[in-house]
């Protein structure tokens, strides 16, 4: 079990998780806050997390130390380790010595071995199907991490997984809103264009627009910008 000290931190640091969660909270500093929590946890030399990027590729966003940084980085130099194998499966890998780490680590093994790390435990960050990252748990002497610990990590990782594709889904849907509001704000204008072309040419509605989609396709500019100029009367058609 957790003694009541370390249950006591481990609640403070799922409140911490929740207080950044707000309006315009910025993700590296939960990445921060929570390496630099499991470095405080548990028994644990240095954490890091690397996420993916669009591309699938993996990044180190957040590190307790340069070291831990460096080992991350060989991992993704090297394209293998306990790090690039969590988030491909999207399970927890333990490696409870870096000494028997399997021939494609190698690159690893020396990297860590180099920077004093011994033992590294990966805790996916996923919810559900998705996976987005990985967090690093590196100690200096061998040996695995208690299943109390690694279920607590995974916990405080998920936090942060949520928090992450909410900021992502935020962003997104605010990306589309001023899509929606800039498509609304064009279709008023282009209503006001036909107007215009409609009064000068003496042409319905419809023609006007057929006459202003036609200008547009072939001078290759944006229905949009041709119905600003129109009202803005710089162009004549």
């Amino acid at each position: 079990m957790i003694d009541a000290t370390r249950e006591d931190r481990l609640i403070d640091t799922f409140a911490t998780l929740a207080d950044t969660l707000v309006a315009g909270y910025d993700v590296v500093d939960l990445l921060q806050t929570l390496v630099e929590s499991c470095a405080a946890l548990f028994d644990i030399a240095a954490a890091g997390i690397l996420l993916a990027d669009g591309d699938g590729e993996l990044e180190v966003v957040a590190s307790t130390s340069e070291a831990s940084r460096l080992v991350e980085v060989m991992q993704l130099s090297a394209r293998a380790g306990p790090c690039v194998e969590c988030f491909a499966t999207g399970a927890v890998v333990s490696l409870s010595d870096v000494e028997n780490s399997p021939p494609a680590w190698q690159r690893f093994r020396d990297s860590a071995r180099e920077q004093g790390f011994a033992a590294v435990h990966a805790i996916p960050l996923r919810l559900r199907e998705t996976t987005i990252g990985a967090l690093n748990l590196l100690s200096t002497v061998p040996g695995t991490l208690r299943q109390q610990d690694v279920r607590a990590a995974q916990a405080l990782a998920d936090v942060a997984t949520i928090g992450i594709l909410q900021e992502r889904t935020l962003r997104e849907s605010n990306s589309v809103r001023e899509q929606l509001t800039n498509a609304l704000t064009s279709r008023v204008v282009i209503e006001q264009a036909k107007g215009v072309i409609s009064h000068s040419r003496g042409v319905s509605m419809e023609e006007a627009f057929v006459l202003l989609r036609n200008y547009a396709r072939s001078n290759r500019v944006m229905l949009s910008q041709v119905a600003q100029e129109l009202v803005d009367q710089t162009l004549v058609i």
